[in-house]
């Protein structure tokens, strides 16, 4: 039985968290050359995702932290997040030779909580029904799992922002994606929320 619990929380997270590996391959190439940036970026990966879990857990036991509709206005986060680095690649747009194209400054450790709670605040109305229904038992393995697989995501997104071709092409256009991923999610989490009558 647990093995079969197991699958489904690997597979559960893999369904609901796949574009994350986009986002932190982009955080790992605008930390590229910074000390501690896997450190750092793993750190607000695990913050930001115990955010969703604790929430999560929380809503399963019928405590609700977040009412339904506050849910869609954590595309702000992304969206302030997304603009701010807009300006700064803008600001920074002179110095690509120097700074191989990555808009100066790694990432903080805060931002990257802040964009995966944000980004996974929808993944929170999924995780619910499922704990709620898995027993103590059940969730402590579906909590396990996720946490075990979020170091594996911080590694794939590692190991994609370090592949030659994609470290290039991230190291070229990173500071530019980056910016327009932040303010597309963060738009999309508004948009499919309903946020100011979108």
């Amino acid at each position: 039985m647990q093995l079969g619990v197991i699958g489904q929380a690997v597979g559960l997270f893999a369904v609901t968290n796949i574009d994350d590996i986009v986002i932190l391959a982009l955080f790992f190439a605008q930390g590229a050359g910074h000390p501690n940036t896997t450190r750092t970026i793993a750190i607000g990966q695990y913050l930001g995702f115990a955010g969703i879990l604790v929430v999560a857990v929380a809503a399963a036991f019928g405590a609700t932290f977040l009412p339904s509709q506050v849910v869609p206005y954590l595309g702000l986060l992304p969206l302030a997040l997304g603009v701010k680095a807009a300006v700064q690649a803008w600001r920074h747009r002179r110095d690509e030779e120097d700074d191989e194209g990555t808009g100066g400054g790694a990432p903080a450790f805060a931002a990257v909580a802040a964009v995966t709670f944000a980004n996974g605040g929808d993944n929170i109305g999924v995780y619910v029904p499922v704990l709620a229904t898995a027993g103590a038992a059940g969730m402590t393995v579906y909590v396990v799992v996720f946490l075990i697989l979020v170091a594996v995501w911080v590694a794939a997104g590692r190991f994609f922002a370090t592949r030659p071709i994609i470290a290039r092409a991230l190291s070229r256009w990173g500071h530019v994606v980056l910016p327009v991923v932040l303010i597309g999610i963060g738009l999309l989490i508004l948009a499919e929320g309903g946020a100011f009558g979108l």
